[in-house]
């Protein structure tokens, strides 16, 4: 077999496109769907794999910026459909996909790469570490109840038609991207991502609503959400579908969870993909009729060690020589000493002894601050070489506040 791999070309993504829907079950995507993802698709960071004139595997880079720990927002290539045909499964396809993509972002100057991952088990290979989890919630509304923090009465709420109140929701959102590792700063067109709506995936839920909040005119926050009927008209039968809320404050964060509670003859709020530290959790009667359950989220891989452990700050000073093992990406192979703490950070080569000896995977889990060093030795993972060094690195690498991916990619 002879399989030609090269960078995706426009006439082709029709065909390219097709093959990656087939390959995640072949459902048809809605029009709207795929004029939003061809106007996306940034086509000298998308890779196809062709077989004649077959396509038999995708992968593509969106070039995004991520917010660090200390604020900065980093670059970094968001690695997206991914796919290899059933057909030519075995044959290495997707590492040849990987090798190309890491090489061709390491030739961009982007210290990371990251990605959502269907399967968690495939990338642990390619040296991506799971870095932020998330929390989908089933809350019974009828039970529980919020306790809410002053000034929660003083925001004003109104329903607002999605698409009329999108530069005002963008701009809050693009306020609140600094302050949590982990967001992605979106980049034009993303926006339309935003509210895609197609009837085919509501699974009979209403078309997406909006609730804007408002404080002296100015739109502080907003919620995006579904209601679905589970049950009949002789009781509260209706589910609230949370797809999207952002607050630039507790008191409008806490408004717009109220309102959620209280939508009439609903009984259910279902909410996907929330920061693991988010307030409600602190504000409701009963956690345990709230059903939390978490789940991985964005996957980070180190693409230079160097350059992307100087980009972040660090909750306590560090002062620490990391022995890398990075066998996909042996450039980063060898020792490492980064000397940092909340004003900044250098990470040089070094030949001093090891303090921690670690793979480039437990660098990625760790690097936004939501999984500990401390955690990951204790899995065996990481091994400390000098005492008091896994202690010195785990609390310098923490993250005050949970890291976050808001939306898929």
């Amino acid at each position: 077999m002879t399989t030609d791999l090269r960078v995706l070309r426009q006439p082709e993504w029709d065909t390219w496109y097709d093959n990656l829907v087939r390959a995640f079950g072949g459902v048809p995507e809605s029009s709207e769907e795929r004029e939003v993802m061809n106007a996306l698709t940034e086509y000298d960071r998308f890779l196809g794999i062709w077989d004649g004139d077959q396509c038999v595997g995708t992968a593509g880079a969106f070039s995004f910026r991520v917010t660090v720990p200390g604020g900065t927002s980093v670059p970094a290539a968001g690695i997206t459909m991914v796919s290899v045909a059933a057909t030519h499964r075995r044959r290495g396809l997707l590492r040849s996909m990987m090798r190309r993509q890491l090489d061709d972002i390491r030739s961009w100057g982007e210290p990371l790469a990251v990605l959502t991952a269907s399967e968690p088990v495939i990338y642990g290979r390619f040296g991506y570490g799971i870095a932020t989890h998330q929390y989908n919630v089933e809350i019974d509304t009828t039970r529980v109840r919020l306790s809410v923090p002053p000034g929660t009465d003083d925001v004003r709420l109104r329903y607002a038609a999605p698409a009329d109140v999108l530069d005002a929701c963008e701009a809050v959102y693009a306020r609140l991207v600094p302050g949590r590792p982990g967001m992605l700063a979106r980049r034009p067109g993303w926006d339309r991502a935003m509210l895609l709506d197609p009837g085919s995936e509501r699974d009979g839920a209403s078309p997406l609503q909006c609730v804007v909040a408002e404080r002296d005119d100015e739109v502080v926050g907003y919620a995006r959400y579904r209601i679905k009927q589970d049950g009949d008209h002789r009781g509260a039968g209706f589910t609230v579908r949370l797809d999207q809320l952002e607050a630039l404050d507790p008191a409008t964060h806490a408004a717009l969870w109220r309102f959620l509670f209280e939508i009439d003859l609903t009984s259910t709020l279902h909410a996907l993909g929330r920061p693991v530290d988010e307030a409600w959790q602190h504000m409701v009667s009963d956690i345990r009729r709230c059903a939390v359950r978490m789940r991985d989220a964005l996957h980070v891989r180190l693409v230079d060690v160097g350059a992307a452990l100087e980009a972040r700050t660090y909750q306590a000073p560090v002062d620490v020589v990391f022995e890398v093992e990075d066998v996909f990406c042996p450039w980063n192979e060898g020792r490492w000493r980064l000397t940092g703490d909340t004003k900044g950070a250098t990470c040089v080569r070094t030949s001093d002894a090891a303090d921690l000896a670690l793979s480039v995977r437990e660098l990625g889990a760790a690097y936004l601050g939501g999984v500990s060093l401390a955690s990951l030795a204790a899995a065996g993972r990481v091994r400390e070489l000098r005492q008091g060094a896994l202690a010195e690195a785990s609390v310098g690498f923490s993250s005050a506040v949970a890291p976050w991916l808001p939306h898929g990619f």
